[in-house]
Order: structure tokens, then C-alpha cells, then sequence
């Protein structure tokens, strides 16, 4: 393989390692509701206005059942992810009364943007090799030392070389990388084979095709039912989902008889076998519940068929449970719904639920017509009770391809680690789950870009601010919300944790935010 210039020598090289940055405590609870463990996070102050600063005392937000009162704390977790509130002030409480200032919030996100993509500490983490002067690789002796290398640092070489247009350069750490990495292998091991797959798909311009192949054409449908099954049953993110969100519903519908559900990712419907079940014990008899399910492509193609599956499925269940029940599909993606798609009908209580899928909308960053936030704006319309928004932690949006990268980086390690202490190395039901289920969004994320790149996430600080801009303002997740979550956290290891900020519940592995729940009601000052 040719060498560039640009290329470093073997002889002098050093690894660095990433450094762990500690903060004030963050104490949350823990999945078995002991004691408020003592992890470390950074935080703001608790209570009054928040100052542009990031020196605060600690703050507990645990008591010995639930992770935080329904008031919500206003500490906020700002490491590795600045949220909007922390620079612009405290958050709108529900019944707080304001002139809404549309253009001064997007002004405020665009300083948002900036403060995020200027200096990225994570990139600088990784501080690379230190090369021998005027020399260049000696691609043989790097491949023989692969067994004393650091994988994380050769991937960031790798994306660095990538980012620079190095292609000789990059080419030749996917070379060690190969290596390096194994589907079979440590966490980071099996990371680092979808993220070297991801740095040679963006070389070769092959990211999109990748990923719909992996996305929809393989495995069988039976086969990527049973994957998504693995995924389901080993990590709690998908129960942390349904198990909070239906919370949220119940205590927001409590005393109304009629109850119209809205799923943007209604998948298998697996959430309202819960919910009609809980529905069922309401004293003085159930209400009727409706639910419309919004469809994709993938949904369809693991589950054998149409949405009327889901439907013939719950009203089974409701059936059995002696709950009223009606199901209203709506078979096309959710950039393309407009009201008269969604059933929505005078006399019912609306609950709109997007579980994992808003990132998937693409926003003023893809396109002009923006169909995020006309989605939202859309449900704003409908005079919603509640919207409950789950979300992965992660800052992937509008970063640039470095930093997404080191994104990619942090919160896959964390999630690979995870599913690591759930299934030994060698399990082919956890390989192909990670495959089929997993490794089509790493490579998304890192090969693909503007309409290609349909794996877009936000972490929950930019999300507030663009649901206040839509017309919304938060709720807190109750206490019922985070019991539930805290319960089904039972069964999974122990370094699942929940904490809270602002109203809204986290799920944690060890100390890295994984995911987000908040709730959202109608402000009615919003002046559009």
C-alpha cells in the first residue's frame, strides 16, 4: 500500500489514554432502591435561576423509593452533554406565563450549536500518537505491534486521517484495525469492527447501501423478529421506554373515559399489551382506549405484515381484559402525516408517545421542510394531555463528522459494555443481534451524511428547546413513573441506574447517560 507524507513513524509511538473527569455527586438510585449510590457527574445548582456557570454544590434528587420528587430538581447533568438550560437559565416551569420569542430561541440554539461544535472535549481526550520526526508509517511494523496498541486510538487515528482526507493514511489503519477487532471479542472489539466498517463504507461512499441492506433486505423477517427479541429481553432500553411512558399516560389520563394513544413507533405494540392491562384494574371499570400506530418499513418487514398484526394482537388482549378497545393504523412514515391520518376525534383524551423515533425525523439541518419540527407543531394542534418523548443521550445531530465519531465512540462503548454483561462473547444470538439490530446505526452515523444519515440524535437539553419552540412545556415524570422504571430495573445488572433533571428521568450505565424520558403538555402563553 502506497504511504503518504503525511504518514508518522512507528518508532517513538506512545498510546494515551482517556482520562475519567470527575465532578460534585450525583446521587441516584440504584436498580434494587438501596441507598443513593456515589457516583460522580457534573451538576448545576439545585434550586432559584441557574447561572451561566458550571460550579455547583451537590445535589441529591434520590429518597429510598423514588428517584426525585414530581417537582423535578434543577440540577442538570452536563457531562459529556451541555444542555440548553444550562447557559440560558432555569427551565419554564408548567405553570409559568411568558411571551414566547421565537427568534431569540433559535438565536439561543445557534449559540448552543456553537458552544458544542467549537471545542469538543471529547476529541481532545484522545491526543493520539506522537509520531517520530520526519518519518513516515512503516504499515508492517505498526500491524506487529497491533497487540501492545490502544483500539480507541487507532480508531481515532483512523477517523482523524478520514476527517483530513488522508485516504492512503486512513486506509492503512483499517488495515491495523482489522487486526484489532472481532465480532466475538471484548466490547470495545466488537465497536471497533461496525466503526472500521463504518470509516471504509464513508471512503467508499457505500454507507446508505449498507445500511438499508442491513436495515431491511437481511435477515428474514423471523430472523430479525427474534434478534430484536435478544436486544428486548438482555437490555432494559426498550422496557425503560414503555415502562416509563405508560406511567406517564395513566397518571395524566387518570378519571377519563375515553383515551386516544398515538405511537410514532408502535413496532409490535408490545407497550399497550402492558397499558391495557394496567387499564383493566382502573376502579369503576376501564375506559375505552384507542390507540393509532404510525408504521415504518422495519416494523413491517420483522413482524411478517401490516399493522393490523398489532391490531388483531392488542385487541385480543383488550378483549381478555374486558378493555374497550379500537386500533387506527396509519401505514406511511411519520415525515408524511398530516391530522386527518391520525383518527383524532372530539371527546378524547390525546396522548402522543414517540419512543426512540423523533431523531429519525429530519430537521432544518437536512432539509428545508423541516419535518421534525412541523411533526411537532402538528401535535401541538391536536391539544395533546401529554407527550412523552424517549430519546438516546447522545449529541449526533449537527456534530461534525470528528466529533460524531467520538460520540459514536463513548456511547456505543457504554452500550456494548452493557450487553456484555448480559451474554457471554461467544453467543451468536447476541453476534447477530448486535449485527442486525446495532451495527447498521454506527454505520449510519459514521459513513453517511445530509438525507443519508437517518440516525440523528439530540441529547435532552436540545430537545427542550426545540419542544418549548413548538409550543410545549415540560412535565415532570412522576413518581409512579420512576418507581415502575426502578422495578423492572430489578432484573437487569446492577449497573443499570436512573437519575433525574429537570422533570425528566435517565437511564444510566455506570456513569454514562444512555437514554431519557420527559413528558410535555400544551403551554398555553405560547404565542406563535
Amino acid at each position: 500500500m502506497q504511504t503518504s507524507q503525511k504518514h508518522h513513524s512507528a518508532a517513538g509511538l506512545h498510546m494515551l489514554y482517556p482520562q475519567v473527569h470527575c465532578s460534585p455527586q450525583f446521587q441516584m438510585l440504584d436498580n434494587n432502591n438501596n441507598a443513593p449510590s456515589k457516583e460522580s457527574f457534573f451538576t448545576l445548582e439545585s434550586s432559584g435561576t441557574l447561572p451561566p456557570s458550571y460550579d455547583s454544590p451537590s445535589v441529591s434528587i434520590t429518597s429510598s423509593r423514588t428517584p426525585f420528587s414530581p417537582q423535578g430538581s434543577h440540577s442538570c447533568i452536563s457531562d459529556p452533554h451541555p444542555s440548553p438550560e444550562n447557559v440560558y437559565g432555569s427551565p419554564l416551569s408548567a405553570a409559568s406565563s411568558y411571551v414566547y420569542d421565537e427568534a431569540g430561541v433559535k438565536s439561543k440554539i445557534r449559540e448552543l450549536e456553537d458552544s458544542l461544535l467549537s471545542v469538543d472535549p471529547k476529541v481532545e481526550e484522545y491526543s493520539g500518537f506522537s509520531p517520530a520526526a520526519g518519518k513516515s508509517w512503516n504499515w508492517d511494523e505498526l500491524l506487529a505491534l497491533t497487540p501492545q496498541l490502544d483500539l480507541k486510538e487507532v480508531l481515532m487515528e483512523g477517523a482523524r486521517a478520514v476527517a483530513d482526507g488522508d485516504f492512503a493514511t486512513a486506509c492503512g489503519f483499517i488495515d491495523v484495525l482489522e487486526q484489532m477487532v472481532s465480532v466475538s471479542g471484548t466490547p470495545v472489539q466488537r465497536l471497533g469492527a461496525y466503526m472500521a466498517e463504518g470509516l471504509r463504507a464513508r471512503l467508499e461512499g457505500s454507507g446508505g447501501n449498507i445500511y438499508r441492506a442491513l436495515k431491511c433486505n437481511e435477515p428474514t423477517g423471523r430472523e430479525l423478529m427474534s434478534y430484536m427479541g435478544v436486544l428486548y429481553e438482555i437490555c432494559p432500553y426498550w422496557k425503560f421506554a414503555y415502562t416509563s411512558a405508560n406511567a406517564a399516560i395513566l397518571e395524566a389520563t387518570a378519571g377519563e373515559n375515553r383515551i386516544h394513544v398515538i405511537d410514532f413507533q408502535i413496532a409490535q405494540g408490545s407497550q399497550y399489551m402492558f397499558l391495557i392491562h394496567e387499564l383493566a384494574k382502573r376502579p369503576g371499570g376501564p375506559p375505552l382506549l384507542r390507540v393509532t400506530g404510525v408504521d415504518d418499513s422495519q416494523s413491517y418487514y420483522a413482524r411478517g405484515g401490516g399493522l393490523g398484526l398489532v391490531g388483531e394482537k392488542l385487541a385480543k388482549m383488550a378483549e381478555s381484559c374486558g378493555v374497550p378497545f379500537e386500533f387506527h393504523d396509519a401505514v406511511m412514515s411519520g415525515c408524511k402525516v398530516e391530522r386527518e391520518h391520525l383518527g383524532v376525534d372530539p371527546g378524547f383524551a390525546v396522548v402522543v408517545n414517540f419512543p426512540y423515533v423523533l431523531h429519525h425525523m429530519p430537521d432544518e439541518s437536512v432539509s428545508v421542510e423541516n419535518h421534525r419540527d412541523r411533526l411537532l407543531h402538528l401535535i401541538k394542534s391536536l391539544g395533546p394531555r401529554l407527550v412523552t418523548l424517549v430519546e438516546q443521550e447522545s449529541n449526533t445531530n449537527t456534530s461534525p463528522f470528528l466529533s460524531r465519531f467520538v460520540e459514536t465512540l463513548d456511547y456505543y462503548a457504554a452500550m456494548f459494555e452493557s450487553i456484555d454483561a448480559a451474554r457471554p462473547r461467544d453467543d451468536k444470538q447476541r453476534i447477530s443481534a448486535e449485527q442486525h439490530c446495532v451495527a447498521r446505526d454506527i454505520v449510519n452515523m459514521i459513513a453517511c451524511e445530509e438525507r443519508e444519515r437517518v440516525e440523528r440524535h439530540e441529547v435532552l437539553g436540545k430537545w427542550r428547546v426545540r419542544m418549548m419552540m413548538a409550543g410545549f412545556v415540560g412535565w415532570p415524570v412522576s413518581r409512579s413513573a420512576a418507581f415502575a422504571a426502578s422495578e423492572m430495573l430489578k432484573g437487569y445488572d446492577k449497573n443499570y441506574k436512573l437519575g433525574g433533571s429537570e422533570g425528566a428521568l435517565y437511564l444510566f450505565w455506570k456513569r454514562r447517560p444512555m437514554a431519557t424520558c420527559s413528558a410535555w403538555k400544551p403551554n398555553p402563553n405560547h404565542i406563535v
